[in-house]
């Protein structure tokens, strides 16, 4: 078997090298030439899988190494019989742990309690469903929106309107959708933008257009109160720069680069090939796992939730060194900024996930302290 696979994704060859020769690329130089030339594809979400790239080509099987499959023409996959998989869940957590810093760090610079605010979470798929166990966990008030569930399902979700009217903090979690009734393209568009309530914070770390980039950098210009975080863009590799600058946190779509999600991700693929060819799978993630640097933190008996929360999340992850990282890339012309997009994605530093830490609180510890252990995911020590 012939495999071309994305540089970026991780343990390729240690979880595929046994079913054939591997052949690495950039995601973004993937073309009708590499394809002619293999038989299984593995990407990441730069790469557009379609018609024009595998027509008449001996792929069989794409794998895509990410939730999404926004860069996937999966109609022209199943009707051309090209068997094809995702990942999904695989970088939740990631995604669960930079929403988390970068409300830590609003929340430091505006002065405010996070326990005060009113949580408003668009998509409730893998990763938003999972970022609203653990604000709910830490006993904060939400607000959940999803047309696809609530038309399939019921369920306590509102609408978007009622959103935009009581929550003061937004979170974006929902697939990029061009057409059809339910279309998330420019979901937050001028209008709605416009019906932000004062001093509300925006986060996007879905995908770039769901949000107007062009009517948020006008909007962020007129109303200073808005404060938005930023991890996806429209046009990538090409972030709007102005915008940017703007934004309180800015970073290249990097929300989900923890390690254990880029890890899962290809582990989860395997598998789906796997099961597609009628294999035995002969790799398993667990013995691949490296063993994190920080692995247990203990507390004395002052330390209050508040500090706990903030300590156990910027212990393993603060966007802050992404976002200072990402705007000095932003100082060069077009061309190097979209280089740096790339620089920055493919040498990312190892980052781990909150819920691999173990936690050891005194005994007579505030008892809100072990809610905020539990709702972040992390083991409390001397708890099954």
């Amino acid at each position: 078997m012939r495999i071309l696979a994305d540089e970026n994704i991780p343990l390729v060859e240690a979880f595929f090298g046994h079913l054939g020769e591997i052949r690495r690329m950039p995601g973004r130089a993937i073309n009708r030439a590499a394809t002619e030339q293999c038989d299984l594809l593995l990407v990441r979400s730069v790469t557009s899988v379609d018609q024009a790239l595998l027509e008449h080509t001996p792929v069989r099987f794409v794998g895509t190494c990410t939730i999404g499959t926004d860069h996937l023409d999966v109609e022209f996959l199943d009707r051309t019989g090209i068997a094809w998989a995702r990942a999904p869940g695989c970088n939740a957590r990631g995604v669960v742990d930079y929403v988390l810093g970068s409300l830590l760090a609003l929340a430091e610079w505006e002065g405010v309690d996070l326990s005060t605010r009113r949580y408003g979470v668009v998509g409730a798929g893998e990763v938003g469903g999972r970022l609203v166990e653990v604000l709910r966990g830490l006993g904060w008030e939400v607000l959940v929106c999803d047309p696809p569930r609530q038309q399939r399902e019921a369920g306590d979700f509102v609408s978007l309107d009622r959103l935009l009217n009581e929550c003061d903090t937004l979170s974006l979690h929902t697939p990029l959708t061009l057409s059809g009734e339910l279309a998330t393209f420019h979901l937050l568009g001028r209008e709605r933008l416009e019906r932000l309530l004062p001093g509300s914070w925006l986060i996007n770390a879905s995908r770039g257009a769901v949000v107007d980039n062009a009517a948020l950098r006008e909007l962020l210009l007129r109303r200073p109160d808005v404060q938005a975080v930023l991890d996806v863009w429209e046009g990538e590799p090409q972030a709007d720069a102005e915008l940017a600058e703007l934004c309180r946190i800015a970073t290249p779509h990097i929300a989900g680069y923890s390690l254990e999600g880029k890890l899962r991700g290809t582990a989860q693929i395997y598998q789906a090939l796997c099961r597609a060819q009628g294999l035995a799978p002969q790799v398993e993630l667990a013995g691949l796992m490296p063993a994190a640097p920080l692995r247990r933190l203990g507390f004395g008996p002052t330390v209050t939730p508040a500090r706990l929360l903030e300590t156990l999340c910027r212990a393993v992850y603060d966007p802050r060194r992404d976002d200072a990282d990402f705007r000095r890339s932003l100082l060069g012309d077009e061309q190097a900024r979209r280089e740096g997009f790339d620089r920055l994605r493919k040498g990312y530093p190892v980052r781990r996930e909150i819920d691999g830490l173990e936690v050891e609180l005194p005994a007579g510890a505030d008892a809100g302290c072990a809610r905020v252990v539990r709702a972040l995911g992390a083991q409390l020590v001397g708890e099954g």
